[in-house]
């Protein structure tokens, strides 16, 4: 299912209108109409503040099937994608309900770029490029991080991940609580 698709289903069997759900994410209702026709592909931001208005977090959303609470392998099949924009994120594992960690192996293609409206969420994430460079905002500050370097932070402070360079980079990823 299209997210456009999803996010109608998800609004109506809330009984939320357009409008009212645009006000709650604090979205314009344009936005809103534009996802649920296809015609938007929303940033990872959006999407998020969205589905915290709801409230339901994003695994919910996607519909991410239970996994056993005593799994401890995971193949790559066992990987659940999310994708937006130019980010894909693949989480290990699939539902996290019975999980206070997340973790991910990250994506960003050239040009792609979390939002401008910074993320903020409770907990601490962590990352480690693997490839590439990122640019990353955390608060006030504002570093590019190439292979080697990491980032860790509390998810609280608002926050934006973007790669405005020629080539894509990787990252692996940790945040607790799992934040979707």
């Amino acid at each position: 299912m299209e997210i456009g698709d999803r996010l109608r289903s998800v609004r109506l069997s809330i009984g939320l209108s357009q409008r009212a759900l645009a006000k709650q994410a604090g979205v314009t209702n344009a936005t809103v109409s534009l996802i649920e026709s296809g015609k938007l592909n929303p940033s990872f931001g959006v999407l998020k503040r969205i589905a915290d208005s709801i409230p339901m977090d994003l695994s919910d959303f996607f519909g991410f099937e239970a996994q056993e609470a005593d799994q401890a392998f995971f193949g790559p099949e066992d990987f659940k994608e999310l994708r937006s924009g130019g980010i894909l994120y693949r989480q290990v594992g699939g539902n996290l309900a019975n999980r206070s960690l997340q973790m991910m192996h990250e994506r960003y293609e050239p040009g792609s770029d979390t939002g401008k409206v910074l993320l903020k969420h409770e907990g601490e994430e962590a990352g480690l490029i693997i490839e590439g460079r990122l640019e990353v905002w955390v608060g006030t500050a504002k570093r590019t991080l190439k292979p080697g370097e990491a980032y860790a932070f509390p998810s609280s402070v608002p926050h934006r991940f973007r790669n405005p360079f020629e080539s894509a980079c990787i990252v692996v990823s940790a945040c607790t609580p799992p934040s979707f």
